[in-house]
């Protein structure tokens, strides 16, 4: 039997009984099963990566409480086309029935005008708001907008969950079962699928398409298979977070040609110039970081520049800011603080009080029981600092901060060690 549907649409959850993953949304007790026995469902933005099951999630919600569903792509769609379904929505949301659902891929890619053009509807409940999104909501959907809207967090799959959609595809596709397959080994599949569903299932629709006979699944066929049919596998993104990885891993290892390479090759594959930026102002701060202050400062220039600009004269400044910080002295010193300290905090079952005198006294009351006394005024003092404990008691001491080995981490570890007379 052969078929051109491809196999992630014949393998697409009819309910969330067979949905695979995300078990913090779709588990028992899962909001999302509360939204199918209440039938109440507020406005809500899916974020999580490719092939984790955001459109499916959003129509099994539809399908399951028999709701009108309409579809936009941020990716071909404006505000005309916004306006149009709204309509369609309105003239369709009859006295005391549920709004219909509006449910927006890439929801990211919608500029300002076109978020805004969405708000009314939200607002007066002509429509129930579903976006898309592989982005960080916070940095791209309006305040005003998201504020009107839950957001759910979807996770990249882990390899219980590939396996338990291998494992569902061999037994209950029609193709595959006709044709027969044999798993051997699963670490290339699971590897290359990288936490993606869809990919997943593109690979064995691959696998499926380029031999004759059994489908046998082991490491070498799985790798040889996708060499050979890379421009297949490239045809519809599917290598968008590979490239990306590759980007920030030339930035990070210092190899300007490398990471200029990379990024030609987002933005000739149509990448999103925002979301290239975006990553080099994460990239300077956690792979640059205090061994070039500056580098956080350009990085954050090009992202203005880019929102303002557009393509083509956006590859301008940011092939500079690839550049600047891939030639740039290196360090996550600070990225390593933060975690040691958030680890710290998470773990320590104290609740330390902050010390008396460096607490605000905004009242008499405070200021009987001690609040801010004895506390020093680092500017009245030489140097700008005044040897006082700042950290709660039983704390004195603890280290989160190691400067790095490069010039300017050395001046400040010199100066902490001045001031601090060896404490840290």
């Amino acid at each position: 039997m052969q078929t051109n549907i491809p196999l992630a649409e014949r393998l697409r959850p009819q309910s969330l009984d067979d949905y695979v993953g995300q078990a913090h949304l779709v588990g028992g007790g899962g909001v999302f099963r509360r939204f199918l026995e209440t039938g109440n469902v507020p406005s809500f933005i899916l974020w999580g990566p490719p092939g984790v099951g955001k459109t499916t999630l959003a129509r099994l919600v539809a399908t399951a409480l028999d709701r009108k569903f309409f579809t936009l792509s941020a990716v071909n769609s404006g505000v005309k086309e916004v306006r149009e379904v709204i309509e369609q929505a309105r003239k369709s949301h009859f006295f005391n029935t549920p709004a219909p659902f509006l449910f927006i891929d890439e929801i990211h890619r919608f500029n300002k005008s076109q978020q805004d053009s969405l708000l009314g509807a939200v607002e007066q409940g002509v429509i129930t708001l579903i976006g898309a999104t592989t982005e960080n909501p916070s940095f791209e959907v309006i305040s005003p907008l998201l504020s009107r809207c839950q957001v759910y967090v979807l996770k990249a799959m882990e390899d219980s969950d590939l396996q338990r959609l291998l494992d569902r595809a061999v037994a209950a596709d029609t193709v595959l079962r006709e044709r027969g397959v044999r798993v051997e080994q699963t670490g290339a599949l699971f590897r290359f699928s990288g936490g993606d569903a869809r990919k997943l299932l593109n690979i064995i629709d691959i696998l499926c398409n380029a031999t004759e006979g059994e489908i046998v699944i082991n490491d070498e066929n799985v790798t040889e298979c996708l060499q050979q049919n890379i421009a297949l596998y490239d045809k519809n993104g599917e290598q968008h977070y590979d490239v990306i990885s590759a980007f920030i891993k030339s930035v990070r290892g210092s190899d300007p040609n490398a990471a200029i390479y990379y990024l030609a090759r987002m933005l000739a594959g149509g990448e999103d110039p925002k979301f290239i930026a975006r990553r080099l102002v994460i990239l300077a701060s956690e792979d640059i970081g205090l061994a070039n202050p500056n580098g956080l400062l350009l990085a954050n220039a090009c992202f203005e520049t880019v929102h303002k600009v557009g393509m083509p004269e956006a590859r301008i400044p940011l092939a500079e800011a690839t550049i600047y910080l891939a030639t740039s002295p290196k360090s996550n010193s600070a990225y390593l603080a933060i975690d040691r300290a958030l680890k710290f905090v998470n773990q320590d079952t104290t609740n330390h009080p902050v010390p008396l005198h460096i607490r605000n006294a905004p009242t008499r009351l405070m200021k009987n029981l001690g609040y801010g006394d004895n506390y020093k005024y680092a500017h009245d003092f030489e140097d700008h600092f005044a040897d006082q404990e700042f950290m709660p008691q039983g704390m004195e001491g603890r280290r989160f901060y190691d400067p790095a080995d490069n010039p300017k981490e050395r001046e400040i570890e010199q100066r902490i060690k001045k001031l601090w007379k060896g404490k840290y």
